[in-house]
C-alpha cells in the first residue's frame, strides 16, 4: 500500500513540476517579447522524438507497458536544450547558429547534417542552384571517344510486371565534365545526352534492379526541353517533375520508392573515394523536411546510408535535411514515405567512378527492398 502511495505521489509531483515549468517558460517568452518563427520552432523541436514522447507519457500512467523502455525521450536535459534553442535561436551543436544573425548570407546555408559522412562539414554542404536559362541553352555535347570507353551490359532485360520503384530526374541536364567536349568549368557540366547526364545513371540503376527482380518505372523526360516549351525558368523544374511523379503514382498504385537522381557541383577532392583500389564517386542523400512524411523518409535514407557505410566506409557524404530556406524543401517526397533525392558524384567524376557507385547502391537498395518485403510477408500484410 505504501509503495502504491509513493508511486502516486511521485507521478503527481512530477506532473505538477512539469505544469509549473511549462507556464514558467511561456511567461518568460511573453515577457521577453521573443520573435519565434514557425521555422525556428520546427528546427528546435526536432531534438524531441514525438513517438517516444507519447510512449513515455503512456508508460508514466501504467508501468506495465513497455517495461524495456529505459531511455526516456522526455528528459530535463532535452527540455532545457529545447527551451534554450527556442529562446536564443542557437543550437550548441551547430556553429552556424552562433554567427547566422551576424554574418550576411550565412543563413542561406541552413542545410542540416543529420548523418555526417567522411569529410563532411559546413564548408562543403550540397548547395542547390539551378543554372540560368542561357546556360541551359549552351549545353555541351558528349565526347564520343570518352563515352565509348565506358562499358555496360546492354543485353535485353525483362522488367517485372509489378513496378514498385520510380526513378526520375528533376535536373536531367546535370552532367559530368570528363565525358563532355570542351568542358572545363563546372557550369559547362550540362547536357541533354542521356549517355553523359544523370539519366544514364538512372538507366544503369534501373537495369541493375530489374536484374534483381524489382520492377522499375524510369522516367527519362528531357527537362530542358519541357521547361523551354512552357517558357518556364530552371527554378521551376520541381513543378514539372511534380506533375510527372503525380501522374505516375496515379497510374500505378504499386509504386512505393521514388528516387530523384542528381549530381552535386562539388569538385573532385570532395566527391571521390578509393576503397580497396577501386575509385568511386561519393553519393549523398537529401530529404526535404517541409512535408508530413519527412521523418519516415529520413529513416529510410538513414537505413540505406548505414548499410553503405558498413560495407563501403567513406562512400557516402551523409544524410542532409533541407527546408524552404535552402532548397525546394519538399522535393516531391510527400508522395511516399520512401522517397529521396540522391546526388551521385560531382562535376569532375568520370563514368567508371559513377558506375561503380551506382552498382554498389543498386545492391544496397535491392537488399533493403527484399528484406522489407520479407518483413511484410511475415507480419501478414504483404501482397
Amino acid at each position: 500500500m505504501k509503495s502504491i502511495k509513493f508511486i502516486t505521489l511521485n507521478v503527481t509531483f512530477r506532473s505538477i513540476l512539469m505544469v509549473i515549468f511549462t507556464f514558467l517558460m511561456i511567461s518568460l517568452i511573453v515577457i521577453s517579447n521573443l520573435n519565434i518563427s514557425s521555422l525556428k520552432m520546427n528546427n528546435s523541436i526536432g531534438i524531441v522524438n514525438g513517438e517516444k514522447l507519447f510512449l513515455q507519457f503512456f508508460k508514466s500512467e501504467n508501468h506495465t507497458f513497455f517495461p524495456k523502455m529505459n531511455n526516456p525521450d522526455f528528459t530535463f536535459t532535452k527540455l532545457t536544450n529545447l527551451a534554450f534553442q527556442i529562446g536564443t535561436t542557437i543550437k550548441p551543436t551547430d556553429t552556424r547558429t552562433f554567427l547566422g544573425n551576424e554574418i550576411p548570407g550565412l543563413r542561406m546555408y541552413d542545410t542540416e547534417i543529420v548523418v555526417a559522412g567522411e569529410g563532411t562539414n559546413i564548408t562543403n554542404l550540397p548547395y542547390e542552384s539551378a543554372p540560368p536559362t542561357e546556360v541551359l541553352l549552351n549545353e555541351r555535347k558528349a565526347s564520343e571517344e570518352l563515352i565509348n570507353q565506358t562499358t555496360d551490359d546492354n543485353k535485353p532485360i525483362t522488367n517485372p510486371e509489378h513496378k514498385t520503384v520510380m526513378i526520375y530526374h528533376t535536373h536531367s541536364w546535370e552532367s559530368y565534365l570528363p565525358v563532355l567536349k570542351d568542358a572545363k568549368n563546372p557550369d559547362d557540366a550540362i547536357s541533354s545526352d542521356e549517355r553523359a547526364n544523370v539519366i544514364g545513371l538512372g538507366d544503369r540503376l534501373a537495369r541493375n534492379l530489374m536484374r534483381k527482380g524489382i520492377g522499375v518505372d524510369h522516367d527519362k523526360t528531357n527537362m530542358t526541353q519541357e521547361l523551354l516549351k512552357k517558357q518556364w525558368k530552371p527554378t521551376q523544374a520541381y513543378t514539372e517533375s511534380r506533375e510527372i511523379v503525380e501522374a505516375a503514382a496515379a497510374k500505378n498504385k504499386e509504386l512505393q520508392y521514388f528516387i530523384d537522381i542528381h549530381r552535386d557541383s562539388a569538385r573532385k577532392q570532395i566527391t571521390t573515394k578509393t576503397i580497396n583500389g577501386v575509385t568511386y564517386a561519393k553519393l549523398l542523400f537529401i530529404i526535404g523536411r517541409e512535408n508530413k512524411n519527412y521523418l519516415e523518409n529520413l529513416e529510410f535514407a538513414k537505413a540505406l546510408n548505414a548499410e553503405l557505410e558498413k560495407k563501403y566506409p567513406g562512400l557516402s557524404r551523409g544524410v542532409f535535411l533541407k527546408s524552404y530556406r535552402d532548397g525546394n524543401g519538399v522535393y516531391n517526397q510527400d508522395i511516399s514515405n520512401k522517397a529521396m533525392l540522391l546526388e551521385i558524384g560531382g562535376v569532375d567524376n568520370n563514368m567508371a567512378e559513377l558506375h561503380h557507385t551506382v552498382d554498389v547502391f543498386s545492391d544496397i537498395l535491392a537488399d533493403y527492398y527484399w528484406k522489407s518485403n520479407e518483413a511484410k510477408a511475415v507480419n501478414g500484410n504483404g501482397k
